[in-house]
């Protein structure tokens, strides 16, 4: 019975080791997508940076989040939770 649940704690562990991202200097991702370096400076941490992308519907910058179930398109937020936008034209 002990051995069993040494085994599957064990896999546990190494499971949760890939779960882990790779992150950069100061907890921000290693990989960047198509962003520029200002905005990964006000990105707050938690976001996926590897697949942010400006919208050009919006102006506004997202990152897709896998979630347990889909992929949802989320507004990239600074780290005082304002979403990351580009200059509107008025």
């Amino acid at each position: 019975m002990k051995t069993g649940t040494y085994v599957i704690g064990a896999a546990l562990l190494v499971v949760a080791g890939c779960t882990v991202p790779a992150t950069g200097p100061e907890g921000k991702p290693a990989r960047v997508g198509k962003v520029s370096e200002a905005v990964v400076n006000l990105a707050a941490p938690n976001q996926d940076l590897s697949t942010a992308r400006l919208r050009p519907e919006d102006g506004c910058y997202w990152y897709e989040h896998n979630g347990p179930v889909e992929k949802t398109l989320v507004p990239l937020r600074a780290v005082g939770g304002n979403p990351i936008c580009t200059k509107s034209a008025a």
